[in-house]
Parts: C-alpha cells; sequence; structure tokens
C-alpha cells in the first residue's frame, strides 16, 4: 500500500481547501436536524453542487467530477478539517446512490441522481420498524402487486430527517411465503404520496427532524422497484457495506474531530491531567489507525476485492471511537460542556454535548454493535454460531 499522494492528488487537495477556504460559511449553520437549519443546509448543498464539489467521485454527467476513490477521501479530509457544514444528503448521496450505480436502470440513474446531488430531492432511509431494528428480515412491513405496481402497508421508524425529506427508499415484504431473508424488495417512495403519513418523532436533544413513516394502501409503480422484485435482500446487503464501512464515516471527520479536541485541551489546559492527555494520545492514535485502515479497504477495492463482512469492522470501531472522543471532550470541560447553544457561556455553541448526543446513536444505527459482532465472529473469523 502506498501512502504517498501524487501530483495530480496533490494539486486536487489544494483546489479544494482553496475553494473551502473561500466558500464555507463563517458561522456555523444551525443544526440539519431543525426545519430552519436543513433549509439552510439545503442551500449549502446546492453550492457545493454548483462547484461540482457535491459528488466529487460520481460521472461528470451526473453533477460530480469524475474523482478517484483516493480524490474522494482527501475531499473528505479537506472537508472536515475546513470545518464545513454536515452533509444533510448523506442517505442519498452515500447510502443509495451507490446502489443505484449497481443495481438502478437507466431511465432510474437519469431520474434521481442529478436531484438528490443537488440537494433538490432528500431521502430517508426505511428500514428499520417497531418490531425489526437490526433484523432487518424480520420486517412487516410489505407490498402487495397491483397493475403497474405495488400497494404499500406497514410502518417505518427511526427515520433521520424524515420530517423534511422528499422521498424514501427501503425494504418491503413482496412474498409473505418465502423465508425471512427471501421475498423482500427494495422500493423507492416519494413521501408526499396519497397514503403516506409522515410523524416527528422528538429526540433528546429537541431537534424535529426525525420521523416515523405509515403506509396505508400507499402505491408505488413497478419504475420505482430497484435491484427487481424479490430480489431486495442482495441490494439491502450492498447498502450495509456503503453504511458500515467506507462511504458513511470516512476517516477525515474523526482526524479533524481529534484535532478540535486537541485544541480544545489547549484552551483548557487546567483541565488537562495525565489521564485526559493519554485518553486524547489514544483517541489520535485511534484516528490516524482508521485512516490507515481505509486507505487499506481502498487499495483492495480498486484492486477489485469485496470488503463484505469486514465493514462490520469499520463500523464498530469508527461509533466507539466517536463516542470515545466526545466523552473526553466532555470530562474536560466539566460543567462548561453541559451548556447548551443559546447560553452565552456555552463553549463552541455547545457542539460538544450535541456530538455526544449523536454520537450515542452510532453504536445503534447501521446494525447495532452487538450484531456487528457476530457477523464479525461468524463471517471474518470464522467462529461457529450458537
Amino acid at each position: 500500500m502506498d501512502l504517498t499522494w501524487n501530483a495530480d492528488e496533490d494539486q486536487f487537495r489544494s483546489e479544494v481547501r482553496t475553494w473551502l477556504a473561500e466558500n464555507v460559511p463563517a458561522e456555523p449553520l444551525p443544526s440539519g436536524d431543525t426545519e430552519v437549519g436543513f433549509r439552510l443546509h439545503q442551500q449549502w448543498e446546492k453550492t457545493l453542487f454548483d462547484s461540482r464539489y457535491s459528488v466529487v467521485s460520481w460521472p461528470e454527467q451526473y453533477g460530480g467530477r469524475g474523482a478517484s476513490l483516493w480524490q474522494w477521501l482527501i475531499f473528505e479530509e479537506e472537508y472536515y478539517r475546513a470545518g464545513a457544514p454536515q452533509r444533510v444528503s448523506q442517505n442519498g448521496i452515500f447510502l443509495l446512490a451507490p446502489i443505484l450505480f449497481e443495481f438502478g436502470t437507466e431511465a432510474q440513474k437519469q431520474r434521481y441522481l442529478l436531484p438528490m446531488a443537488e440537494g433538490i430531492e432528500q431521502w430517508g432511509q426505511g428500514w428499520s420498524e417497531p418490531n425489526a431494528g437490526s433484523d432487518l428480515a424480520g420486517i412487516k412491513s410489505h407490498a402487495t402487486k397491483v397493475d403497474g405496481g405495488w400497494r404499500v402497508n406497514g410502518q417505518k421508524t427511526w427515520t433521520t430527517r424524515g420530517a423534511f425529506c422528499t422521498h424514501l427508499f427501503g425494504l418491503f415484504r413482496t412474498d409473505p411465503d418465502q423465508e425471512r431473508h427471501r421475498g423482500l424488495t427494495y422500493l423507492m417512495t416519494p413521501l408526499d404520496a396519497d397514503g403516506v403519513t409522515v410523524r416527528g418523532v422528538a429526540r433528546l436533544d429537541g431537534d424535529e427532524g426525525f420521523a416515523e413513516v405509515f403506509f396505508e394502501d400507499a402505491f408505488v409503480s413497478d419504475d420505482d422497484v430497484l435491484g427487481g422484485v424479490d430480489e431486495g435482500w442482495a441490494v439491502a446487503m450492498a447498502t450495509t457495506s456503503s453504511e458500515r464501512g467506507l462511504t458513511l464515516r470516512s476517516p477525515g471527520r474523526f482526524v479533524a474531530a481529534v484535532e478540535r479536541l486537541r485544541g480544545l485541551a489547549a484552551r483548557y489546559p487546567e483541565a488537562v491531567d495525565a489521564r485526559i492527555a493519554d485518553a486524547i494520545t489514544q483517541a489520535w492514535i485511534d484516528a490516524q489507525a482508521y485512516q490507515v485502515s481505509t486507505l487499506r479497504t481502498v487499495t483492495k477495492m480498486l484492486d477489485g476485492e469485496s470488503v463484505g463482512a469486514e465493514s462490520s469492522l469499520n463500523k464498530i470501531f469508527w461509533s466507539e471511537m466517536d463516542v470515545r472522543i466526545h466523552e473526553i471532550a466532555l470530562e474536560l470541560l466539566g460543567a462548561r460542556g453541559e451548556l447548551i447553544d443559546d447560553s452565552p457561556d456555552a463553549v463552541d455553541a455547545g457542539g460538544w454535548m450535541k456530538g455526544f448526543q449523536f454520537a450515542l446513536s452510532g453504536p445503534i444505527y447501521a446494525g447495532t454493535n452487538e450484531i456487528q459482532r457476530n457477523i464479525v465472529s461468524e463471517r471474518v473469523l470464522g467462529l461457529p454460531r450458537r
């Protein structure tokens, strides 16, 4: 594995760094999980799109630059280093889009990719249900074949920014007589369709974007079946590899978080004892290790290898590292860390507490870490099932 960058990659980094310095908002945007913040983040997504930085690795015909995976990693590293806004389009561009490129028809790509890249259409992920969280094969929401499409009934929950999204992608049971992992179909549906109800779910931090979605005889066209009828499990497994592995949590996110943590320690040196100093050092080592591991993963992918179940290792590592980084910050801040964003004495606008609250969900979403450890033990280490 070559850890050096070539001249073209260095030039790309310089261009990205310059553009971000000139365009990143001077003041942090409100949370993208609030209605006001979400609309402002949509405007930011349009700014990225207009300069073809929204989806740098996509083909140019879909708004990208045709950048390599190496260049995408560079962009992510510079993006987080610059403190740029969160990507409210992430469910679409990081989770759905790779699956559209792999399984989608040409008509589906033409219909959905450009509006997704521009931030005009926003996607929610419709997987979890009240009695099927990490047990994705246990879903009960179902679709019945009708002329020209499907009648969908059921409920999806824990939909991130679902209150503001325009569309939802997810799994629905289309053949109830087949085994759990079979008879599932991957559907894409607009959330303003007849028979679809979106209901907000209160969150600990007060943001109102979380939602649950109800389907009551909602119609989904045959044109919006992704990957074939009853073939949804294979499509979903490709999505989970993206979510748990490379695309959703690039190493630049955590390298930048540790740098902010080091800056916080420099601002409050009186709060840094030997134990906290050691913890910060370990966090830096972990972030660097995750970065090198990701470079190894990209090398394997470019050599034609599949990530597969190893993506579960990634998910365990980055989700638990994220929690540790924020725990260190809050311990360093003490009572100051409890102040929320509208307090005049809040440190970094209360961002460390808000980040901690979100980090706590990391070991749960994309499949709980308990489930991921089972996958690693069985499919990576080859241990027997109990």
